[in-house]
């Protein structure tokens, strides 16, 4: 039996289990459906973190910080398999090299892409970048809404949850203070 069909047949037995038809018109289709949302939901198992990383690496001189703010993301609690819904806020402190901003957003994506915690994810969107590009330092910020918060248990609605994960130049208070103030500042244009 493939994997699919495997798949399949769960979420049959998750449907018949909480009283469903599986047979009825608008389910006949659906563990096929559930199948394909949670191959692309979890790609991230598929994908090196770190290759797309140094598929853009560049040589540089700068040594200032490099923020890229407002990275959504979605991604799946791993204790309840409900959604994560958030915003990444990236920077590093170049020391020789740099890359290409947009794989930092992939990188994001990869990490989302499994079954997470946010703590977690945070942790090791840094160490990720630490690994690679070797910088100065590092500075990761996550903010989401967790659908286990908000769907079921305490149902609390938009209550957000905040992370971090810093390393190098980040954890000395000038260089943190100057991320976050950047990252917080209303001043800044979104696009």
């Amino acid at each position: 039996m493939s994997e699919e069909q495997r798949f399949e047949n769960a979420v049959k037995e998750i449907l018949e289990i909480i009283g469903e038809d599986v047979n009825r018109e608008g389910l006949i289709k659906t563990p096929n459906r559930v199948y394909k949302a949670f191959k692309f939901l979890t790609q991230g198992y598929e994908k090196d973190p770190k290759e797309i990383l140094n598929e853009a690496l560049f040589e540089s001189t700068n040594d200032e910080m490099v923020i890229v703010r407002d990275i959504e993301f979605y991604s799946m609690c791993e204790h309840h398999l409900l959604p994560i819904i958030g915003r990444a806020h990236v920077a590093y402190i170049p020391d020789g090299k740099v890359v290409g901003l947009s794989k930092i957003p992939r990188m994001v994506d990869v990490f989302a892409r499994r079954l997470q915690i946010q703590e977690q994810m945070t942790e090791q969107i840094a160490d990720a970048l630490v690994e690679v590009i070797k910088p100065k330092g590092v500075g990761v910020v996550i903010q989401a809404r967790h659908m286990c918060m908000e769907m079921r248990g305490v149902q609390k609605v938009n209550s957000t949850t905040t992370t971090s994960a810093l390393r190098g130049m980040f954890l000395k208070e000038k260089t943190r203070n100057e991320f976050f103030n950047i990252i917080n500042s209303p001043q800044f244009v979104r696009f």
